[in-house]
């Protein structure tokens, strides 16, 4: 993953919540995953799926991961700011070096998804398509358009806990 970090400059990466939610992660020192929120007796005031979402997480086990995003536009904002559960969203620019850390996963489509594989570091360097990421595309080609719309959809899972240290600043979503 070093390798694909240093080819494209990636120094961040993202995940969205609600605006409510940063001081939980304050008092927390970090962003949990819902399997140590449920663990810890935290209620999220603004939780970003749905009960549905939440059920396929566990039954994927990607509950006990913290989801982020590669940019800042990820598909299921945009789903949550439609159905309303969002109602103030924000953007947490996470430092990329997380992306090297024990145990961090990765997935080239929405995680909870049935059929989608949870890759590992070297895995996820071939099956993810970092070239219309972070590369210089058309994207006005639509064979581009639909590779990078697939894209987005992807991953990262980080175990349990984001810790505060590797949150660099937050945005408006």
């Amino acid at each position: 993953m070093q390798t694909i970090l240093m080819r494209y400059k990636i120094d961040a990466v993202w995940h969205f919540t609600d605006r409510s939610n940063f001081a939980l992660i304050e008092e927390h020192q970090g962003i949990l995953s819902l399997a140590e929120a449920r663990h810890r007796g935290v209620v999220i005031p603004v939780p970003g799926g749905n009960d549905w979402s939440h059920e396929a997480d566990v039954l994927k086990g990607v509950d006990t991961y913290v989801h982020l995003a590669f940019l800042d536009n990820h598909p299921m904002l945009f789903r949550a700011k439609q159905e309303s559960r969002i109602p103030d969203p924000i953007w947490i620019k996470i430092d990329a070096s997380i992306l090297l850390e024990q145990g961090t996963r990765f997935t080239n489509d929405v995680s909870n998804k049935s059929g989608v594989e949870i890759l590992t570091p070297d895995a996820a360097r071939d099956m993810i398509d970092f070239e219309v990421l972070f590369g210089r595309t058309d994207w006005k080609d639509p064979e581009i358009k639909a590779r990078r719309v697939a894209a987005l959809r992807s991953e990262v899972l980080i175990p349990t806990l984001v810790p505060i240290s590797k949150i660099l600043s937050i945005k408006n979503g």
